[in-house]
């Protein structure tokens, strides 16, 4: 889709991207986000994408069978249909750029590179998960990726992803600080306030909205008056556009321009990744606020299906890479069940660890 403003940002030279779980980055380059017809990347690269966005889908259909089956507990926010929006940003980030998520983060700490192990052991709540067991769910992190969490408040990241900002152009790095919000975010202050200081000081920020048409239950025409949350972002001197989440190569493209940008200087950019969410807004939602029929027609527009059918069309062996993408997921999610499963619980006696501490010392 085209930009929401007439300023289009620059090209600058391509960015290196982080690899998702298990495979290894091809070469980018510079892209333009409007005609998703100008394909950036053949079919090795393709193939990376789906493997992504499979891991993904396969990852959360195995936590809604261990919820199911009691193994998960508390509150779980599923990707799946919006798999599209996590590996296509992620592929235009740099293993030195930072990532603020939401709660429905499983999808971004896959793509940014976490391994399943890592985050199913956190849904375990166990001490091998990627935050110690502590955080489950909602709270997956890992500093080393430089993936500052998900967060259980809506746009509670936004604040977080500004200080990242401010630190880097404080100290002169070239890094983005990429922040992942729902279209609820835009009812917070948090999101004014972050695209107001933004945009004030050119911080070298990267605000993508999932827009899923729901803020949790509530649809959004009818929590904000205007509709066009790329056309808001704008207003506050920021060049945004609008994307269509459901295709994977559409939003790398987007992404890969906006990241460059950010990073050459040109101040923070926004976009609005038009998606949707396949299942309830959590697993305890009954879905009552839509009709099945929209939801259907949402799933014709499966981003996985989409690539399939486009490397299809352009004569790559589709079935048979997903074949052997299927097996390879598969194998990787039995072995995080099964260390999920095998791996300790955090001590009773732990349990003020991290949160006080004696005089002098840390926990």
């Amino acid at each position: 889709m085209s930009p929401s403003r007439t300023t289009r940002p620059r090209k600058t030279p391509a960015a290196r991207r982080t690899p998702a779980a298990g495979r290894t980055p091809a070469a980018g380059r510079a892209a333009d986000p409007s005609p998703t017809t100008e394909r950036t990347a053949g079919a090795a690269h393709r193939t990376d994408l789906l493997e992504a966005m499979v891991r993904i889908r396969r990852f959360e259909e195995r936590c809604v069978e261990l919820y199911s089956a009691t193994k998960i507990r508390g509150f779980v926010h599923l990707y799946i249909g919006e798999e599209a929006v996590a590996v296509g940003v992620n592929e235009a980030l740099t293993p030195e750029d930072a990532v603020v998520a939401t709660y429905r983060e499983h999808g971004h700490a896959l793509a940014r590179g976490l391994t399943c192990e890592a985050v199913m052991a956190e849904m375990y709540g166990r001490t091998t998960g990627c935050s110690g067991g502590r955080g489950g769910s909602m709270h997956l992190f890992d500093a080393g990726r430089r993936f500052y969490g998900g967060n259980a408040i809506v746009a509670g990241g936004l604040p977080l992803a500004a200080g990242l900002a401010l630190a880097d152009r404080m100290r002169a790095d070239r890094r983005v600080t990429c922040c992942f919000f729902g279209d609820g975010a835009f009812a917070e202050g948090e999101f004014h306030e972050t695209a107001n200081l933004a945009a004030l000081w050119r911080l070298p920020l990267l605000l993508v909205c999932e827009n899923n048409l729901y803020a949790m239950g509530t649809a959004l025409d009818r929590h904000e008056a205007q509709t066009d949350l790329a056309m808001r972002a704008a207003s506050y001197g920021m060049v945004a556009w609008a994307v269509d989440g459901m295709d994977v190569e559409a939003v790398e493209q987007a992404a890969r321009r906006a990241a460059e940008a950010v990073r050459a200087g040109a101040g923070p950019h926004f976009l609005e990744l038009r998606t949707y969410r396949f299942r309830a807004h959590s697993l305890y939602d009954p879905d009552r606020y839509r009709g099945k029929a929209e939801i259907e027609r949402w799933k014709d527009r499966d981003p996985i299906t989409r690539l399939l059918d486009r490397m299809r069309e352009d004569g790559e062996p589709a079935d048979e890479t997903l074949a052997g993408i299927e097996r390879r997921v598969a194998a990787e999610i039995d072995h995080a069940v099964e260390a999920a499963e095998q791996a300790p619980e955090e001590p009773v006696e732990h349990l003020l660890h991290h949160v006080t501490s004696a005089a002098g010392e840390v926990s």
